[in-house]
């Protein structure tokens, strides 16, 4: 029998006191099967979170009986959150301490036909982060400001699981992979490889599979792919299958907005085993050399240099048994039609099951990827290292075959880390070494499994064996560009750096209305309320979201419009950075916002809502990202427009540029056609500042690549000093065979006009300038249609009336 036993399903689940008993289903997480079974509060209700911290701090035992006929098995785990024992009928039979990594054991010595007692011991992390802590032979610092759950650094576990400044802190246990019994002798199927080389319009592919237990059989093993049918030769020093075949013309896989994502079908046939992957064709470079500014960093893609735009990727759920594939590829699918292309799977969450990248295969998002080391200075011991090298060797070598991988990144932030803590500043030596040895070992090992990979040391970094400041050098190397948040700078400041590549920048906004209701009350719709302050983690956000708005706005009139303009002025400032940093390709070839999801309700900088909504963000993304776009680049005497275009061929377009009064008057101030030169951005246009009058802001207009028109506006001055009219909107809904068309009409110019529902789903479009006497249709589609929807408008004016 070659069948696996799957271990998914019900379990009981206890604590070390006995106090609580209850149903536990896994795959899953503790937290949220202590919530299902009402045992605790929603955890992401109000301020919870403090009242069920004590579950991490327990032990918990899950237990289960499994009937075998048999007793020869292999037992195999993955995703195990994190220090466990297993026990089967009262014998240990496997440890594991690293929630990144897959295990299998042998444990036909502790089976017996019939019924088989098979025990989890979840130890507290707690307990284990802090005896880890202790046997150092020095202390290792942590954030202890983000992460309320100290010495995290110390455990293989998703780093952000001890709290960040966006997340909650409730350390989760459980497991959220593979659960399953295998016949030990059974064919064993390890990591597919599959190194591509690019020439002459073919390519060459070598591929290689591990494989154990292996019997030399007839028909011999064959590899199926774009039509060919190859019989693969089996190495049995190595234990592993290889074949070489070549496709001629190939169609290649492009990331999204510069071609298709097409997938091959490679079937490897062993016996009647089968094994089916989806294979992208694909060469991406990672370019960074030394030049007149620095050091360059951008991707290019099968020969062509290609715009980075895009975001940085957290878990998808604070609570990773909350996660479910529909969910996530909603938020990837949000992702591509916001016109990105890459994300950024950033170093303090979690290596995606393999699901996820065959998602970012077919949606065309390229992936920048940290290992999973963030923030925080860790250990260096034979022990901890020996524990990495087999992390990273796993990680790479189970993801790496995807087209979607541009690049493995030791870490995040670790160089900074270096001088965050008092005890590094003072002993830097011991700490850099620490360092250098965990990232050494990280880098063999990425280069040791995938030698063609792309390889960066650190996130920000100006480059290898550099240690320099890359939050406030823009020279070289890849950007973390915070001033404008950390240090309360304005907006103008995202101009005043051209950053060779951003991987994070960001500014905070509120979660939408329908957010906020599922974790508060109407009487903690305040900003001060405790409640809201316990879904802020990021110390003083809220002050300098209201500071900001002070900056540029007439004050909200109540606290609904507060989260308006919080997600109005989120918006205002990426796009300041975005559209600057697109204008000066190609000396800038990436930008990747911090961050595009949320792992719970919170106030972050993400441009989704948890859950997948779009905050205004989000919608402003998906004109500012678009592949033809105008920039307004403020000089001192003018405002000069860059025309860019990401597409890799020419486009002709016509602009039209004018100024617009408050009153509703419009002024031509020129009109003209152009041409976006392919994979560029060039100047086309100046206007005198002089041309534009006190009560006036200037709006442009220009045709992109399927002739509709588009538009967008720059403000000489901060809106507060507007005196914006009434636009007295009025609009009307009607049901569709999709949703609801809703058409609008104003009498005078309505600034970042916002359509809200009080049901989940998702307008076409949001946050745009309607003009005087001018009608815009946009469409709402409900993610479902049980109750028909409430609409709500906002427009600039009214809310800071």
């Amino acid at each position: 029998m070659n069948t696996p036993i799957q271990l998914n399903g019900l379990w009981q689940l206890k604590d070390e006191t006995g106090t609580y008993d209850l149903p536990f289903e896994l795959p899953g997480d503790g937290v949220s099967a202590l919530y299902k079974n009402n045992k605790i509060e929603d955890p992401y209700f109000g301020q919870n979170e403090y009242d069920i911290r004590w579950i991490c701090e327990h032990d918990w035992i899950a237990k289960r009986v499994v009937n075998l006929t048999s007793t020869d098995f292999d037992l195999i785990l993955s995703e195990v959150d994190t220090i466990t024992e297993i026990c089967v009928n009262g014998q240990l039979v496997l440890s594991t301490k690293n929630a990144f990594r897959t295990y299998r054991q042998n444990i036909s010595e502790a089976l017996k036909i019939g019924d088989n007692e098979f025990e989890i011991r979840f130890k507290s992390v707690v307990k284990y982060a802090n005896d880890q802590q202790a046997k150092q032979p020095y202390f290792v610092p942590h954030m202890a400001e983000m992460c309320p759950i100290e010495n995290g650094n110390m455990v293989r576990k998703p780093q952000c699981d001890f709290g960040w400044d966006w997340n909650i802190a409730l350390a989760p246990f459980g497991i959220y992979g593979d659960m399953h019994l295998v016949p030990t002798a059974a064919l064993q199927l390890g990591d597919l490889s599959v190194e591509q080389i690019h020439e002459n319009e073919q390519v060459q592919l070598k591929i290689s599979l591990p494989v154990k237990n292996f019997q030399d059989t007839r028909p011999a093993p064959t590899l199926t792919i774009a039509g060919k049918n190859i019989e693969a030769t089996y190495d049995p020093t190595h234990q592993t299958l290889m074949a070489e075949v070549i496709i001629d013309s190939p169609d290649l896989w492009w990331p999204s907005g510069q071609g298709e994502q097409t997938l091959y079908d490679l079937d490897i046939l062993i016996g009647d085993h089968k094994l089916h992957r989806k294979i992208g064709l694909c060469d991406i470079k990672l370019i960074s050399e030394p030049d007149d500014i620095g050091r360059s960093f951008g991707f290019e893609v099968n020969g062509r240099p290609v715009f980075a735009k895009g975001a940085n990727w957290i878990p998808a759920d604070a609570l990773a048994g909350r996660i479910d594939s529909d969910n996530v590829r909603d938020l990837l699918q949000s992702t591509v039609d916001a016109n990105m292309n890459m994300i950024r799977i950033w170093g303090g969450g979690r290596y995606e099951p393999d699901w996820f990248y065959d998602l970012c295969d077919e949606l065309g998002l390229m992936v920048w990827h940290d290992l999973m080391f963030s923030c925080n200075l860790y250990s260096a011991t034979d022990e901890f290292l020996f524990q990495i090298e087999g992390e990273v060797a796993e990680a790479v070598s189970r993801i790496d075959y995807h087209a979607c991988i541009a690049v493995w990144c030791g870490d995040n932030e670790l160089i900074g880390a270096l001088g965050w803590f008092d005890e590094s500043k003072k002993d830097r030596d011991t700490y850099l070494v620490a360092y250098d040895r965990l990232n050494r070992v990280i880098e063999a090992q990425v280069k040791r499994m995938a030698p063609n990979a792309n390889w960066w040391p650190s996130s920000p970094s100006p480059g290898p064996m550099s240690f320099g400041d890359a939050w406030h050098d823009d020279s070289s190397g890849d950007m973390h560009f915070w001033s404008v948040w950390h240090e309360g700078k304005d907006f103008d400041h995202y101009r005043d750096v051209s950053p060779r590549f951003c991987s994070e920048f960001g500014f905070q906004s509120y979660p939408s209305m329908n957010i906020i209701r599922t974790f508060a009350n109407e009487e903690d719709f305040n900003i001060a309320a405790p409640v809201m302050e316990s879904h802020q983690k990021n110390t003083g956000g809220n002050a300098r979201i209201a500071e900001t708005m002070f900056r540029y706005f007439r004050f909200p009139n109540n606290f609904e419009n507060f989260v308006y303009l919080s997600q109005v002025q989120q918006g205002l400032a990426i796009k300041t950075a975005v559209t600057h940093w697109r204008s000066v390709r190609p000396t800038c070839m990436g930008a990747l916002v911090w961050q595009l999801n949320d792992t719970w309700p919170v106030c972050s900088w993400s441009s989704l809502d948890y859950g997948g909504g779009w905050k205004l963000l989000h919608h402003m993304e998906k004109h500012f990202f678009a592949p033809i776009f105008i920039s307004a680049v403020p000089k001192e005497n003018h405002i000069e427009l860059a025309l860019i275009n990401d597409n890799p061929d020419t486009v002709p377009t016509e602009i039209n540029v004018f100024a617009l009064s408050m009153s509703g008057i419009t002024r031509e101030l020129t009109t003209f056609k152009s041409t976006a030169e392919a994979l560029s951005s060039n100047s086309v246009c100046e206007i005198a500042r002089s041309d534009i009058q006190d009560d006036e802001v200037l709006v442009y207009e220009w045709t992109d690549k399927n002739r509709e028109r588009v538009r967008d506006h720059w403000a000489p001055r901060p809106y507060k000093n507007y005196k914006l009219p009434n636009p007295n909107i009025t609009f009307i809904s009607q049901k569709t065979d999709k949703g609801y068309d809703i058409s609008m009409t104003a009498d005078a110019p309505a600034f970042f006009v916002a359509m809200e529902a009080d049901i989940a789903g998702r307008f076409s479009d949001n946050a745009f300038l309607l003009l005087g006497g001018e009608t815009k249709t946009i469409s709402f589609n409900p993610v479902s249609d049980d109750k028909g929807p409430e609409f709500t408008l906002r427009d600039l004016r009214n809310a800071t009336l």
